[in-house]
């Protein structure tokens, strides 16, 4: 029996204008009656969330929870931490290094804003402050070196992001930290260890629930980890092909009410 749906925001829950549709929401409220837990699991971090949970009734609860971050942080959505794993500051400087030479803006996340040491700020790196509502600050890369890292992100337009994460630069990392696209413009680094999937496990297990409790809906390829360890994983109809082949059941997509097509059909054979 389910009891934990977690759901990806941009491509699964909201539409391509960033809404939720009604039939979304009314699943959601459908599935909440029927005692499932919704998990919102993101790349964004709970200030970047906020606008979805509350239209959901979901904000600013102690027995509510978001993954953020692409599972470097699982939280209530009152903001009380119960895990938090990012990157110490070497990781930080041999990322940060990765993007100089390969000449692709860069910033780290922290948990209250953005930082970045490119004084000509990317383009993308306001889109992502504008999006996760989160403020951009410059810093030398010196000046990071006391200021907690959860994540890094290299951003640029995605024809040239795509040519440069090929390079052999990253085989440095292997083992230090976790990579994966999450948006056509965002290539996101996270620690060892730590994906959609690891953050899932780790909330589940908080709630004492088993994987096979717990359905993951995603569209993109940071969504693949949290899909492959939840026990019915759904991928979106406008979802990358690799988060397709981890899938149990592919739904319509975003602009087709995905979210509410796999709520209402694979939560009624489930329970």
């Amino acid at each position: 029996m389910i009891k934990l749906i977690a759901i990806d925001i941009d491509g699964t829950l909201v539409n391509n204008q960033k809404i939720i549709t009604p039939k979304v929401k009314q699943a959601i409220l459908r599935a909440q009656e029927q005692g499932c837990k919704i998990v919102i699991c993101t790349g964004r971090p709970l200030a970047g969330a906020r606008q979805y949970l509350q239209e959901l009734g979901l904000a600013d609860q102690n027995d509510q929870y978001v993954v953020s971050y692409n599972g470097a942080v699982v939280e209530t959505t009152a903001g009380k931490v119960i895990f938090k794993k990012g990157l110490d500051y070497q990781e930080y400087i041999d990322l940060e290094a990765i993007s100089r030479k390969l000449q692709l803006h860069f910033h780290a996340v922290g948990l209250d804003r953005i930082y970045t040491a490119n004084r000509d700020i990317g383009k993308w790196t306001v889109y992502n402050s504008t999006v996760v509502k989160l403020n951009i600050a410059y810093r030398t890369v010196d000046e990071m070196r006391a200021i907690p890292i959860i994540k890094c992100m290299y951003v640029d337009d995605p024809d040239y992001l795509d040519a440069q994460i090929h390079s052999p630069l990253f085989d440095q990392m292997k083992g230090r930290a976790v990579f994966s696209k999450t948006e056509p413009f965002y290539y996101e680094a996270t620690s060892a260890g730590v994906d959609k999937g690891s953050g899932l496990k780790h909330l589940a297990e908080y709630l004492n629930l088993a994987a096979d409790q717990v359905m993951a809906i995603g569209d993109e390829a940071n969504d693949r980890a949290m899909i492959e360890y939840a026990g019915f994983g759904v991928a979106m109809g406008n979802a990358v092909p690799v988060t397709k082949q981890a899938a149990n059941w592919i739904t319509t997509d975003n602009e087709h009410d995905g979210v509410a097509v796999a709520i209402d059909k694979i939560l009624t054979l489930h329970n």
